[in-house]
């Protein structure tokens, strides 16, 4: 109980507490005008009737103020430089995030409290049944609303980007319910994953870049913490296997090393992260500083996910 991986669990889950105490009164200094908070960006300009057809009425209503406004840019545009903007509108997403771990969890950029106490460590395999089938609801909310984007729409361009995890999570579930002879876990319309689910539905079509925010956690986080956290409790309850839910396939299929995924896996995040910088260069900067203002409410609805691991069966 004394290992890193541990450590680095119990403070995410002091961390998400903290989170959840101060949502409410927790401000990072970022002023945003909610009229401008339902706009979007498409992939080009162009204020076209022919090309604005099947777009949601949050993007062409950016494409009408993209059009006007390109050329003459906005007071907010030119604010105070946000730390990492120079390398892209990820690496400031990236900066905020991390800000929110505690310093054992990120010892250069975390600032989050320390937890004066740490539960037991006592994962179980009810639980993290239930983690991954939670977790199911909100992956497959994600995929089906790219899936079902618009050809126009510039959530087309996250199809297929290979960091899916709604039909891996499938398998690993019923494999798991199969060789520990569990019972179904059926999410319920309030649980954390349904709950989550429908705050993504909302956002996607009424404030997509808030959306943009919790797409961009949920999927990086998977590839760090969430497989350190996803080893450690495999090993304590499915003797050491790996599941599908942590795996990254070679693009052809074939057998890899390590090495091999880990680059695999930096590939893949490195062609989402170029998506989404491109696509938020369309945003003016009060859209980009809502985003990062999303952030911690990503964390506290991927920490309700998280918390599933520790629960046991009624």
């Amino acid at each position: 109980l004394s290992s890193l991986p541990h450590r680095i669990f119990t403070s995410t889950l002091f961390s998400i507490d903290y989170l959840e105490e101060m949502s409410a009164s927790m401000s990072m200094s970022m002023s945003v005008s909610s009229s401008r908070r339902s706009s979007f960006v498409r992939s080009s300009s162009s204020s076209s009737r022919s090309r604005r057809r099947g777009l949601s009425r949050s993007e062409r209503s950016w494409v009408s103020r993209a059009s006007s406004s390109s050329t003459t840019g906005s007071s907010t545009d030119t604010a105070r430089p946000r730390p990492g903007e120079k390398k892209g509108f990820v690496e400031e997403m990236r900066i905020v995030a991390m800000k929110l771990h505690t310093r054992e969890q990120a010892p250069k950029e975390g600032q989050a409290e320390m937890p004066k106490e740490r539960p037991k460590f006592a994962p179980t395999r009810d639980g993290y049944l239930a983690f991954l089938s939670e977790s199911k609801e909100v992956y497959d909310t994600m995929e089906t609303i790219m899936a079902n984007a618009d050809a126009e729409s510039a959530f087309a361009r996250f199809q297929g980007t290979g960091l899916e995890r709604g039909d891996v999570l499938a398998r690993d579930i019923d494999a798991m319910m199969s060789k520990y002879d569990l019972a179904k876990y059926e999410p319920s319309e309030d649980g954390p994953g349904r709950t989550y689910a429908k705050l993504l539905r909302e956002l996607a079509e009424k404030d997509p870049p808030a959306f943009i925010c919790h797409y961009y956690n949920v999927y990086f986080a998977h590839t760090a913490g969430g497989r350190m956290i996803g080893k450690m409790v495999s090993d304590k309850c499915l003797e050491g296997e790996t599941l599908a839910f942590y795996q990254y396939p070679a693009a052809d299929g074939g057998e890899q090393t390590d090495e091999e995924e880990k680059e695999r896996m930096k590939e893949l995040l490195g062609d989402v992260k170029a998506t989404i910088d491109d696509v938020a260069t369309g945003w003016t900067r009060d859209e980009k500083d809502h985003c990062l203002e999303e952030t911690s409410k990503s964390f506290e609805y991927s920490g309700k996910l998280l918390k599933c691991i520790m629960t046991t069966s009624s």
